[in-house]
């Protein structure tokens, strides 16, 4: 069975800063990439406090999925990555928020990097 591969690109999310789509759907599902908080007009990283990073890479993805013709109630599952741990609380804070009922599977896992210094990296699958 052949599966169509569609690029989802908008310009209301920061463009890819490297090799890789914003997101790929397939199969009626929608890939997000990972997003880093970073401002779609200038490209550079929001200046601020660690929830406004989390509310910044959320709201790149949420615009990724509307591109993608899906929505934050069609996650399926997300997957964080943090740089320090200890900002976990916090994080569970911002997300709860931006789900509301909606509870997804997810994933938090902390690494030691994230691409131009980041705090945050989220990445969702979501129905189509």
């Amino acid at each position: 069975m052949e599966v169509k591969l569609e690029t989802v690109a908008t310009r209301a999310a920061p463009a890819a800063i490297g090799p890789y789509s914003q997101a790929v759907a397939a199969g009626g599902f929608v890939f997000v990439s990972g997003q880093i908080p970073l401002e779609p007009a200038s490209g550079k990283l929001v200046p601020g406090p660690f929830a406004a990073s989390v509310e910044r890479a959320l709201a790149n993805v949420d615009a990724i999925l509307v591109a993608a013709g899906s929505g934050r109630d069609r996650v399926i599952k997300v997957t964080v990555y943090l740089t320090d741990l200890e900002k976990f609380s916090e994080l569970n804070e911002i997300y709860g928020r931006y789900f509301a009922d909606h509870r997804p599977a997810r994933a938090v896992v902390e690494v030691s990097a994230l691409p131009r210094g980041a705090e945050v990296e989220i990445e969702a699958v979501a129905a189509r």
